[in-house]
């Protein structure tokens, strides 16, 4: 994905962002979605709630996830794996823009909620995607 179609989906999505929305989609959608795309959602989510990320950082953030909580999107959701494959792609090139962000607090946060929402998550999955930030 190149920088302009980023920018392209931030403008286009932010306005899909709110917490509560994204909680609800997350609680309601969360093992369909499987824990490594609820993984990258969390850091995203912990990482726009630090106190020192900055706004450049922060809205690609909110674009990202208004993009994940789009009613309509590229794949629809709907079908399991192949419907969050959209999701994850732009999950992860948001998630690597604002890696910077993504402190050990950030990881402990994600993991904690992984952890109350699956039981015992894959730590293989979490290890997948901190490797690539």
């Amino acid at each position: 994905m190149n920088k302009k179609k980023q920018e392209e989906i931030v403008e286009q999505y932010s306005p899909e962002f709110s917490e509560k929305g994204l909680w609800r989609k997350l609680l309601r959608y969360a093992r369909r979605a499987g824990q490594k795309t609820v993984y990258m959602v969390l850091l995203m989510f912990f990482a726009y709630r630090r106190k020192d990320t900055p706004a450049w950082a922060r809205n690609i953030i909110i674009g990202t996830l208004g993009y994940f909580l789009a009613p309509f999107d590229a794949i629809p959701d709907l079908s399991p794996i192949i419907g969050y494959t959209d999701d994850i792609g732009v999950l992860s090139f948001g998630l690597v823009t604002i890696a910077a962000y993504v402190n050990e607090d950030v990881r402990a946060k994600a993991r904690a909620k992984l952890n109350a929402w699956f039981g015992q998550y894959d730590p293989a999955l979490v290890a997948e995607v901190d490797k690539k930030i």
